[in-house]
């Protein structure tokens, strides 16, 4: 490919494919690297909207660094565990490096990590540790944390229960947990990536910041049946029970039940909260209230 382009890595993905849609609606060049024996059902929504398919070894640093030479930026969304985000990562990183790509995102996507206690969650202490990768590679690199995602509210979650009727929650009913939706993530993403101003390394996005409370809130106004929040304990409480449930394994799989217990402490505890905020950074995006998602959940259930 003669002229520049963004690399997306792990574009047949959820998130990746947001991201390569949401880049070529900005008249972007992409090429996204998938697996070698990618089934071709994965890539055809892709190849239609005009992105190259390059099958690649994710693990081969030559093979990587070619087809990333005249890349402008590449854009991580690889998901899984040590292998994936240190050391499958990582190669793509030293590929990166080798092919003087301007710009690095890694596949961070969470909580702020970075205000976390190292230990109280295991997904995120594998992005904290990738980092020193980052640091020590000399290229520029642009890391987007975006709270919690709000489409992991849609449905019967353990953030809610709609049989009952409540939104349980552990610590303080009045703590502001950050909630952004994969599509507005995969369009700031974009929007960083063909970006050729310099940014900072780390940006923080919400679509909206919300109490327990608020959530019930506006099930009530959606569903027409009062939601209310349900205390469940003190954040200590479910701490000791993420260390009894690990005793019963769960180390090798990338969410066990245990998992998200971490991301519920450490957003309701305070410990993971964003701030600063940065979605002015690119004004002519919009953001999703909770509300109004819910209301495009309920409407897509009676579909």
């Amino acid at each position: 490919m003669a002229s520049p382009f963004v690399a997306v890595v792990g574009a047949t993905g959820g998130m990746g494919q947001l991201v390569v849609m949401e880049l070529i609606k900005r008249g972007v060049a992409v090429k996204a690297l998938v697996r070698p024996n990618t089934d071709a059902s994965r890539t055809q929504k892709l190849r239609e909207a005009g992105v190259i398919i390059t099958p690649v070894n994710l693990s081969d640093v030559t093979s990587l660094t070619r087809e990333l030479t005249g890349a402008t930026c590449v854009v991580s969304t690889l998901q899984g565990l040590r292998e994936v985000i240190h050391s499958l990562q990582g190669k793509l990183l030293q590929a990166s490096v080798a092919a003087k790509v301007q710009r690095f995102i890694p596949s961070d996507f969470s909580l702020d990590f970075t205000k976390t206690k190292p230990g109280s969650n295991r997904n995120l202490d594998l992005r904290r540790e990738f980092h020193a990768q980052l640091r020590n590679s000399g290229i520029a690199w642009t890391s987007i944390l975006n709270g919690g995602f709000m489409d992991l509210m849609a449905g019967d979650t353990p953030m809610i229960n709609h049989k009952s009727h409540k939104v349980p929650y552990i610590g303080k009913l009045t703590q502001l947990l950050d909630f952004t939706t994969m599509a507005d993530t995969a369009a700031y993403t974009a929007a960083v990536a063909a970006d050729p101003n310099p940014a900072p390394n780390f940006l923080r996005i919400a679509s909206d910041i919300v109490s327990v409370q608020d959530i019930a809130n506006a099930q009530t106004k959606v569903q027409g049946v009062q939601y209310k929040p349900s205390w469940m304990g003190p954040i200590g409480f479910m701490e000791f029970m993420i260390r009894v449930m690990r005793l019963f394994g769960g180390e090798n799989d990338v969410f066990p039940a245990w998992q998200g217990m971490q991301y519920m402490a450490n957003m309701m505890s305070g410990a993971g909260k964003l701030d600063p905020i940065d979605n002015s950074r690119y004004p002519e995006l919009t953001w999703t209230k909770v509300e109004d998602f819910f209301r495009d959940c309920k409407a897509k259930e009676g579909k």
